[in-house]
C-alpha cells in the first residue's frame, strides 16, 4: 500500500509505506529478540567491507581519470612549448633579417647573438637566485 492510497488504511496493520508482501518478524522465534548483538557486528563489518571495496573502486576509476587527463595535459604543454619555441626562433631570424640592411649580416647576427646571451645570463641569474632562497629556507629549517 503506498502513502498516497489511503482508501482501505484504516484495513491495513503497519506502517503505510511498506509493501504489501512485508512480514514483521516473528516475536516468538530467537527467544523474542529478531536480531542479537553478533548479526548487527557481522552485518556491521560485512557493511564495512563492502564499503571499503567500493570505495577502492572508486578511487581506482578516479585514478585512471585522472591519469588520462593529465597525459592530454602534457601533451597540450608540450606542444605549446614547442609552438612558442619555434616563435621565438622566428622571431630571432625576423630581427637578424631586419637589422641586415641597416648594419649588414654580421653585425646583425652578433647584436642578436649578444642580446639573446644577455637575456640568458640575466634569466640564469634569477634562477641562482630563487634556487638559493630555497636552499636557504631549507637550512633555516635545519638549523632551528
Amino acid at each position: 500500500m503506498r502513502d498516497d492510497d489511503t482508501e482501505r488504511a484504516e484495513e491495513f496493520d503497519g506502517p503505510l509505506d511498506l509493501p504489501d508482501e512485508h512480514e514483521p518478524p516473528d516475536p516468538q522465534e530467537d527467544g523474542g529478540q529478531p536480531f542479537s548483538l553478533t548479526d548487527s557486528l557481522v552485518a556491521l563489518l560485512e557493511d564495512g567491507k563492502t564499503y571499503a571495496e567500493a570505495e577502492m573502486r572508486f578511487q581506482k576509476s578516479r585514478a585512471g581519470y585522472i591519469g588520462n587527463r593529465l597525459k592530454g595535459a602534457i601533451a597540450f604543454g608540450l606542444g605549446a612549448f614547442g609552438v612558442l619555441h619555434l616563435a621565438l626562433i622566428a622571431a630571432t631570424v625576423g630581427l637578424v633579417i631586419a637589422l641586415v640592411p641597416i648594419v649588414g649580416p654580421w653585425v646583425a647576427t652578433a647584436i642578436v647573438t649578444l642580446s639573446l646571451i644577455v637575456a640568458g645570463v640575466l634569466m640564469l641569474r634569477a634562477l641562482k637566485s630563487r634556487l638559493d632562497d630555497i636552499r636557504d629556507a631549507f637550512d633555516e629549517e635545519d638549523a632551528q
